[in-house]
């Protein structure tokens, strides 16, 4: 499963049943789970902890040293969820010391052909990052969000749980979870009803969600008092103080209504 003429660092620690095609690179501590494939002329540079079934395309370099000054070529890692699909000539770099150590991606994900995964980002389960998305530094995408194909996320942006991005979007303030971002500048375009039932969530529960929006985006209240007003009105549910924890401890800010 080792083709001969791939590069194999005698120091990485690769699982049963992988399968590695010629000409590509694994560099020393590498950690490959078992099942994955490693295509031709992809790189996987020290640092990197794949799990099991991940695959690289071809062209794809993970593990690299972060684009920061700052970065001073410290032990740093790159994580990589079971089953995540990492296409050809997407680039991912390791964390920095001056972050969290590590970038992480995680379970189910597809990074499809030229995305960029900045160093110490943490994108979460069931991540679609569709063609060219460009992922800055330091930023957090939550389970299940889909970033639109060409989108740009600035540093330290928070992209909430079950979101999609409108392809071509400028991605420069929090989006939080359950809605749906579009336009230019970027804005609140609604929930995401059909991610959200194609997930398993209730017409009650959309609904609830929709309602809570309502408060924060079509009455005019600033965000304190719209949050006090849904805690207020709304009984204790996962959704709910989701929506709330997230708008209140936003670093950015959240994005703009659409009106």
């Amino acid at each position: 499963m080792k083709h001969p003429q791939a590069n194999i660092h005698p120091g990485a620690k690769i699982a049963d049943g992988v399968e590695i095609m010629p000409f590509a690179t694994i560099e020393d501590d590498v950690v490959i789970g078992e099942g994955s494939k490693i295509y031709p002329n992809a790189v996987v540079m020290k640092g990197a902890r794949l799990g099991k079934n991940v695959k690289v395309f071809p062209g794809a370099v993970i593990s690299g040293e972060p684009q920061d000054l700052k970065f001073q070529g410290e032990e740093t890692i790159l994580e990589v969820g079971d089953n995540t699909v990492i296409r050809e000539f997407v680039t991912v770099s390791r964390g920095t010391a001056a972050g969290i150590h590590k970038t992480t991606i995680g379970k189910n994900c597809l990074l499809m052909a030229y995305t960029h995964v900045a160093h110490d980002c943490q994108i979460g389960n069931n991540c679609i990052l569709v063609n060219a998305v460009q992922v800055a530094g330091h930023v957090r995408i939550d389970d299940f969000a889909i970033i639109g194909g060409t989108s740009a996320v600035h540093q330290f942006v928070h992209v909430g749980a079950h979101v999609m991005v409108s392809g071509g979007s400028l991605v420069r303030k929090d989006v939080p979870p359950y809605v749906t971002a579009g336009r230019e500048p970027l804005a609140y375009c609604g929930v995401n009803s059909t991610g959200l039932r194609r997930r398993g969530y209730s017409a009650d529960k959309i609904q609830e969600i929709q309602e809570i929006y309502r408060i924060i985006y079509q009455t005019g209240l600033n965000n304190t008092k719209a949050l006090d007003q849904i805690e207020g009105e709304f009984p204790d549910s996962v959704e709910r103080d989701e929506i709330v924890k997230f708008v209140r401890e936003s670093g950015r800010g959240i994005l703009r209504g659409l009106f």
